[in-house]
C-alpha cells in the first residue's frame, strides 16, 4: 500500500496563504496604520469561532458516546481557544481612541454584532432567543434555527450523565431543545451526587464550568475594551455599544453548575 504523496505541496499551496494574505483590505485613505491590525484581529476571531463550532460538535458526539477521556481533551481544548480570544483583546487594546476613530467611519454599517459564527457558537451553548439571528441573512438564520433544534451543549452533557448511570429527569431529557433550558431543582440534585460519587463525570462538569468562566472572561474583557476604545457611542452596527454588551455579562451558560456551589 503506498502513500498518495503530491511533491508539489508546499507549506504555501497547503495553507492557500497567497490567498489568505489578499484578504486584508483596508477601506480607509493612506489606509490609517492601526486598521490592517483591526482587519487582522478580527478575522482571526472568525478562523477561532470555526475552531470553536467544529470543536464543540466533536465534543457533543464524545459526550452522547459516554467518551470520558475524549471529552476531557477536546473540552480543555475549547477552553485554551476561549484563553487565546481573550488575549487577543490585550493586542486590540493597544490601539488607542483616536487611531481607531481615525478609520471607523470607514466602517459603514459594518459590526462584529454581525458575527454569524459567534452566533453559531451561542446556539451551540444554549442561547434559544429568536431575536439572535434576525438580523442575519435568511440563509444564516436557517442554519442557527437547525443548530437551535438539536441538542445544546449542556443536552450533550445530560445524555453522557445518563449513560453514566446517572438518572436525570426524563422530561428535561425530551423537552423541547428548541427552547431555552431552565434551571432545574432536580438537575442540581443529581449534579451535586454525581460530584460527591462519580469522579471521571464531575471532572467533565468541572470542566464545563471552566468553559463557561471563560466565555464570561471573554464578554468581560470585550466589554471593557469598546468602552475603552469608543465610551457610551452607539455601536458601528446600529447596536446600542457597551450598553447592549454589559447585558451580556455575568450570565452563566450551565446556571445549575453555579447553583450547586453554596451546597457542597
Amino acid at each position: 500500500m503506498t502513500e498518495n504523496f503530491d511533491s508539489a505541496l508546499t507549506y504555501t499551496s497547503y495553507l492557500a496563504v497567497d490567498d489568505l494574505l489578499k484578504l486584508q483590505k483596508p477601506l480607509s485613505d493612506g489606509p490609517e496604520h492601526d486598521e490592517m491590525l483591526f482587519i487582522i484581529i478580527h478575522q482571526t476571531y472568525e478562523l477561532w469561532f470555526k475552531q470553536l463550532i467544529h470543536e464543540f460538535t466533536e465534543a457533543q458526539r464524545a459526550l452522547e458516546a459516554g467518551e470520558t477521556y475524549y471529552a476531557l481533551a477536546i473540552l480543555g481544548r475549547i477552553r485554551t481557544i476561549m484563553k487565546v480570544c481573550v488575549a487577543q483583546v490585550d493586542i486590540l487594546e493597544t490601539m488607542t481612541p483616536l487611531q481607531f476613530n481615525a478609520f471607523r467611519g470607514y466602517l459603514s454599517s459594518s459590526s462584529g454584532f454581525q458575527s454569524a459564527q459567534f452566533r453559531k457558537v451561542e446556539a451551540i451553548l444554549g442561547r434559544r432567543d429568536s431575536r439572535m439571528a434576525g438580523h442575519l441573512p435568511p440563509n444564516i438564520q436557517e442554519e442557527i434555527k437547525v443548530i437551535t433544534s438539536k441538542n445544546s451543549i449542556w443536552d450533550s452533557f445530560l445524555e453522557y450523565l445518563t449513560k453514566h448511570g446517572h438518572k436525570v429527569p426524563q422530561d428535561v431529557l425530551s423537552r423541547d431543545k428548541s427552547v431555552a433550558y431552565l434551571s432545574s431543582p432536580a438537575v442540581q440534585d443529581v449534579l451535586l451526587l454525581v460530584h460527591q460519587s462519580d469522579p471521571e463525570c464531575s471532572m467533565i462538569s468541572e470542566r464545563l464550568v471552566d468553559i463557561d468562566e471563560g466565555i464570561q472572561e471573554w464578554r468581560y474583557r470585550h466589554v471593557k475594551m469598546v468602552e475603552r476604545t469608543i465610551g457610551h457611542k452607539a455601536g458601528t452596527g446600529g447596536s446600542s455599544g457597551v450598553e447592549y454588551l454589559a447585558s451580556t455579562l455575568f450570565n452563566p451558560v450551565f446556571k445549575d453548575l453555579w447553583e450547586i456551589r453554596s451546597r457542597f
